[in-house]
């Protein structure tokens, strides 16, 4: 007996001839209406776009539900097991005839049939717009489940880790980070000068890098004016007088290493009043003894910094002796309180005895072993660290003399004595530890404490606080009323709802929300940057550092890709992609300090021009085609580009010129608007009607380019109109305004280009501009080539060109250290792992800064004109109190 079943719903081609019907198979499940797979999927992709739309991201960077990852492929089998199934039915029924076995098809068969049908050599098929550009061409079975496992996979991953849980997981790794920093500080205490002193490593051959700070390279200059009417005194065996000389060389390094060895040696220069000594005092005797007490007892003649250190002589003489240790100890300890006395008013250093390499020594100096050095530091050590009742010695040991030297001795000449790297960079620690805490190099957080706040920061300060305080009573007093509706579960399905009632949110809430979240990252920034809590490094350039990332993240923009909404040229997809590779690439030059190699210095040139070429065409195409010129547009635009630098202004206590970019961009932006909304006001629409108008363009234009020309070279005619107060408060930095002359010099046409003949950075400054709207026009005409290249984009790409703006600005202080002249380190001791961590947190930080940006946008921004005019006289008296608050504070400084 056969059983006949009736054909499913949709089984029939509303084309085809349903005497002629085929049966539907695997080859129709991607474009063929019977099938349900392509409902499916697409109902998936859907889904996707959708949760990325409303956590401000698209496609695979989305939130997503789906079964575990294991589970994937089951699924997909089960899936394409079911599709099989219903073929078979539909065949049956077609026939007019089937098997209940066989139309039940059960969980063997099912299993069997999709190996039969994987067995089967592949077909071309069209293919479903859902899945992967991979299965465009050739979809067969393999391919669609692969895409079924994708999908379902990628839902998985987005479900468990969406933007934001992302940013749960930042934060929760900021405390744990911040809390294992403030222990590490509280238990090995807060004094880089130690560090300093004590560890290291070197980065590369010759780049000494101290543990967990800067070390500032000091110019002829900044040397001479911190050692300003200064006494510098240096006593000791060769070995110091090495130390000597290199020091020496560092204000004059014209100075020459002659005279006799082994008597004193002075150094004085009268320009700038410094006074450098060498004693030669090679053992620690009464001789030494006798020096050290004149100075105790003449103030005098009493140097500022007193820098001693002896033992190598004493081996020699006495053949290694322990008799001779015995004298050492007893010597030592008896100067060991008249160098005490001398710390209470001056610097004393004792420098701890370099080892030696024994293969090199000459016979007469063979007794000289590194397990006699090692004996006598550790005397000397001991005895002045217990000079002290009670309390900590003021004898500071100079011991990493001894970490340089374990990596260089083996280039001495003689096995006793430093290579000449190795001498300077002991003396420029020595400069580091003293000038330091005088001049406060940005880049030299070495023995620099913490800068004290001013009172526009405690101003700021109080405002987060009463921001957090305030959301944080909003929220208890409003909790039951603006609580998020729980989702309910479905009984028949099992899956979970949303419920349909959306309550509103107060502009109010949400003002209060910035805030605090705004207030606690601004914390976040002032640790990293400024509290000192978190360790930063000096930059070390390699090629490897530089273009491994480069390829890394090339690979994973290409692997992301999805479908263009449209192909016209410089599209938003198009562009955001654009900015997303280019900012990449500026992040990753910066890291790496690649500044130093100067071929991809002016490629960096390049990306910043192509960037500000973007932001002009972008406002200009708005204007010519919108014709909106309302104040409500500018002020939108400026907020967007300008609020994030201005908090950290006042929280960072940094000039405005000191974000460089931002100024660049706001300009640009008033040029362009000026130049298109003063009249005659000529768009697109009008243009069209007559082209005597776009004449007109072109004559403005033209003014323009003369505006330009003539104050990139009329620098004077630049810097009085930008010296201008208030003006000069924002373009200044360091007292005039020749750093915002060069950058807007730099990039003042289509911005930038590489020069790959010019043989330093000042002559490709001077090359580039002219002509580097050759570059950019060709990148754009290859990158809008018709066909598939022009109609795909790299997601990966585009959402980190979303936020490239808030990603060059907060690089400067959570991403780089001490103003980008550094790294941050918030993982010592491991510099991958570090970056991975510190660079997820920055991504983080970035994307909610953004997102805060757009949320305070719409409420301090408001499209009725009366309303934003208050808020505009608001804005004004903010920033007048500010100018006023900023100019008590340059005269308490001054």
């Amino acid at each position: 007996m056969s059983l006949t079943l009736p054909p499913p719903a949709g089984a029939h081609d509303p084309v085809t001839p349903e005497g002629h019907q085929e049966p539907v198979t695997p080859e129709h499940w991607a474009s063929g209406p019977p099938s349900q797979a392509q409902p499916l999927l697409r109902q998936e992709a859907k889904g996707e776009e959708e949760e990325g739309e409303e956590t401000g991201v698209q496609g695979a960077w989305g939130t997503a539900t789906a079964e575990p990852g294991w589970r994937v492929w089951g699924k997909a089998a089960e899936a394409v097991a079911a599709e099989e199934g219903q073929v078979e039915a539909r065949g049956a029924a077609a026939a007019g005839s089937g098997s209940p076995a066989g139309g039940a098809g059960g969980g063997r068969g099912s299993w069997r049939r999709l190996l039969a049908w994987l067995r089967r050599p592949p077909q071309c098929c069209p293919c479903a717009a859902p899945l992967p550009r991979s299965a465009a061409h050739c979809c067969h079975g393999g391919t669609k489940m692969a895409a079924l496992a994708y999908n379902l996979g990628k839902r998985e991953i987005n479900h468990y880790f969406s933007v934001r849980s992302a940013k749960v997981l930042a934060l929760v790794a900021v405390l744990l980070l911040a809390a294992c920093h403030l222990a590490s500080r509280r238990y090995r205490g807060n004094d880089s000068c130690e560090y300093l002193l004590s560890s290291g490593r070197f980065l590369g051959e010759k780049v000494w890098q101290p543990h967990s700070c800067m070390m500032h390279k000091y110019k002829i200059s900044e040397a001479k004016n911190c050692l300003v009417d200064k006494h510098i005194a240096f006593i000791g065996d060769s070995r110091i007088r090495q130390l000597f000389y290199s020091f020496v060389k560092i204000i004059n390094p014209q100075f020459k290493e002659e005279g006799n060895k082994h008597g004193n040696i002075p150094f004085e220069d009268k320009i700038s009043s410094v006074k450098v000594d060498f004693l030669w005092h090679p053992e620690v005797n009464g001789s030494m003894k006798q020096c050290i007490k004149v100075w105790t007892e003449d103030s005098v003649a009493k140097p500022h910094v007193i820098v001693a250190g002896a033992a190598t002589w004493s081996i020699k003489i006495h053949n290694g002796s322990n008799e001779a240790l015995s004298q050492y100890k007893m010597n030592i300890t008896s100067i060991a309180p008249l160098l005490e006395k001398l710390a209470k008013t001056s610097d004393v250093y004792w420098v701890l005895q370099d080892p030696v390499y024994e293969d090199l020594l000459s016979e007469n100096r063979k007794m000289i072993t590194n397990e006699k050095i090692d004996a006598y530091n550790e005397a000397a050590v001991s005895i002045l660290n217990s000079s002290t009742r009670n309390s900590k010695s003021n004898v500071k040991m100079f011991s990493v003399s001894k970490l340089i030297a374990q990596e260089t001795i083996t280039e001495s000449l003689d096995g006793l004595h430093l290579p000449e790297s190795s001498r300077e960079t002991s003396a420029m620690i020595l400069m580091n530890v003293y000038c330091n805490k005088i001049l406060k190099p940005v880049d030299g957080s070495c023995c620099q404490p913490r800068p004290p706040l001013t009172l526009i920061q405690k101003l700021a300060a109080c405002f987060f606080t009463l921001s957090i305080i305030g959301y944080l009573i909003f929220y208890i007093i409003h909790r039951n009323t603006h609580r998020k509706n729980k989702p309910c579960t479905d009984l028949e399905s099992g899956e979970e709802k949303k419920n349909i009632i959306n309550t509103s949110v107060s502009p109010l809430e949400v003002l209060l929300q910035s805030f605090c979240k705004l207030g606690l990252i601004m914390a976040y920034f002032y640790m990293c940057d400024r509290a000192n809590l978190f360790m930063k490094e000096n930059k070390f350039y390699t090629h490897s550092t530089f273009f491994i990332p480069i390829i890394y993240i090339l690979v994973l923009g290409v692997f992301y890709n999805e479908n263009t909404k449209e192909t016209k040229v410089l599209n938003r997809e198009q562009t955001d992609e654009w900015k997303g590779w280019m900012q990449l690439v500026i992040l990753i030059y910066h890291i790496s300090g690649a500044s130093t190699f100067l071929p991809v210095y002016m490629h960096i040139r390049v990306l910043v021009a192509a960037y500000l070429f973007q932001t002009g065409y972008g406002h200009f195409s708005y204007f010519w085609i919108k014709g909106d010129f309302g104040i409500h547009r500018v002020c939108q635009v400026l907020f967007r580009l300008n609020f994030l630098v201005v908090v950290l202004c006042i929280v960072m206590d940094r000039p405005y010129q000191f974000y460089y970019f931002v100024p660049l961009v706001t300009v640009w932006f008033m040029v362009i608007y000026v130049t298109l909304a003063l009249w005659p006001q000529i768009i697109q629409k009008k243009a069209n009607g007559n082209c005597f108008w776009h004449f007109g363009l072109l004559l403005k234009l033209a003014f323009l380019l003369l505006c330009i020309c003539f104050l990139a070279y009329s620098q004077g005619a630049f810097e009085k109109i930008f010296s201008l107060w208030p003006l000069s408060k924002c373009f200044e930095l360091k007292g005039n305004v020749y750093e915002w002359w060069f950058r807007w010099r730099l990039d003042r046409y289509t911005y930038s280009i590489w020069a790959s003949s010019c043989k330093n950075k000042a002559e490709c400054n001077e090359l580039h501009p002219s002509v580097s709207v050759v570059q950019i026009l060709a990148f754009i005409l290859i990158r809008n080539i018709p066909g598939y290249a022009r109609s795909v984009y790299s997601s990966f790409f585009a959402w980190f060109g979303k936020i490239s703006l808030e990603l060059f600005i907060c690089q400067y202080h959570i991403w780089l250290a001490a103003d980008t002249r550094g790294i941050l380190v918030l993982i010592p001791g491991n510099p991958m792992l570090n970056i991975i961590v510190s660079t997820f947190i920055f991504v983080c930080v970035a994307h909610e800064i953004s997102q805060i940006t757009n949320d305070l946008a719409q409420i301090i921004i408001p499209k009725d004109n009366s309303s934003l005019l208050k808020r505009l006289a608001c804005i004004a008296a903010f920033f007048c109190g500010l100018l006023i608050l900023s100019s008590i504070q340059d005269k308490s400084r001054h």
